[in-house]
């Protein structure tokens, strides 16, 4: 029952990563600054994806699906509703609720490789439908100029179009969301989710509803996956089907494997390695006469994913933890 202090400290260590992260615009360019907020919003991502399946064990392979969802809920606002950075933050987090709460009724019945290839089949279900529905997502071509409205009063607002501001909101909001995803963990809700991933049967003999438990946990992961999306959408400017897509799905996955699951700084950690290698090979380089380009980041992936399942279990930030308490 003491798995949940797995998530290290939390408002020291949070209050420590927020000043580094305010601290950034001081020494970064613009273009690292954008490269910051992309991490942070996919962090946010694999963090809800990681509350799931460092919570409660379940792997699902169809979060794209609400980040989707969100993110097409906030392009709505947006664009045809109003102008407002928080009512579309506020659309793509019950979004992804209610369409996290149906699939999830449907999913946590199963458990396993069940489980995932269920989640796997609505996250492309999902796709699929936002593909087909031209009239309203766009289909291929999307939505297309999803603005970054003023935050609070004509007057007195701030502007959230130039990458500074957008990136000090995100990472305001992504802090607000890893405060409250660390009470979770350390709450009832987050010691019962524990006992189900260590012995859902044992815990279930207890008297404990485990598929509930599990409900409550895939709709609490799946809300800040639409808020992570309603986040990624003005960031874009644009949202397409592909949002949904299963190689979306797989990027938590990975973000968390390699940061450290049941961490709440690992996906984020997962995430920072992943964006910023990605950028890296987006303009190539060189190994003697053999050049490496941006098609070579899927293989790179793969080679991650094995590395982290077979010798690099605990993650980055779990690594350290353990080797931290062993210190001590």
């Amino acid at each position: 029952m003491n798995e949940p202090r797995r998530w290290l400290p939390g408002w020291p260590t949070l209050l420590l990563g927020l000043l580094v992260g305010a601290v950034l615009p001081l020494v970064a360019p613009i273009y690292y600054l954008h490269l910051a907020t992309e991490v942070l919003i996919l962090g946010l991502l694999a963090t809800s994806f990681n509350l799931l399946f460092g919570g409660t064990g379940l792997l699902s392979f169809g979060q794209a699906a609400f980040f989707a969802t969100g993110a097409y809920a906030a392009a709505f606002v947006l664009k045809g509703v109003a102008a407002s950075m928080p009512l579309a933050l506020l659309a793509g987090l019950l979004s992804g609720a209610v369409t996290s709460l149906i699939v999830g009724v449907l999913s946590v019945r199963r458990n396993e490789i069940y489980f995932a290839m269920l989640t796997l089949a609505f996250g492309q279900l999902f796709a699929v439908v936002f593909l087909q529905a031209y009239r309203i997502t766009g289909g291929a071509d999307g939505i297309a100029g999803v603005p970054r409205p003023r935050l609070g009063l004509a007057a007195f607002g701030i502007n959230l179009a130039p990458t500074l501001n957008y990136y000090l909101f995100t990472l305001l909001v992504v802090a607000a969301v890893l405060w409250t995803l660390w009470r979770v963990s350390r709450s009832p809700l987050g010691l019962t989710l524990a006992a189900i991933r260590e012995n859902p049967s044992r815990t279930a003999y207890l008297g404990i509803s485990t598929r509930r438990y599990r409900l409550v946990a895939f709709t609490i992961a799946g809300a800040f996956s639409g808020l992570a999306g309603a986040l990624f959408a003005p960031f874009q400017g644009t949202v397409v089907p592909d949002f949904a897509s299963w190689v979306m799905s797989a990027e938590p996955v990975l973000m968390t494997l390699l940061g450290g699951m049941g961490t709440i700084f690992g996906p984020l950690v997962g995430a920072f390695v992943i964006v910023g290698l990605e950028s890296y090979l987006s303009t190539g380089f060189a190994i003697g006469s053999f050049r490496f380009g941006p098609e070579w980041f899927t293989v790179l992936n793969g080679v991650i994913f094995v590395v982290c399942v077979l010798a690099f279990r605990r993650g980055i930030v779990g690594e350290i933890t353990q080797w931290w308490a062993s210190r001590r």
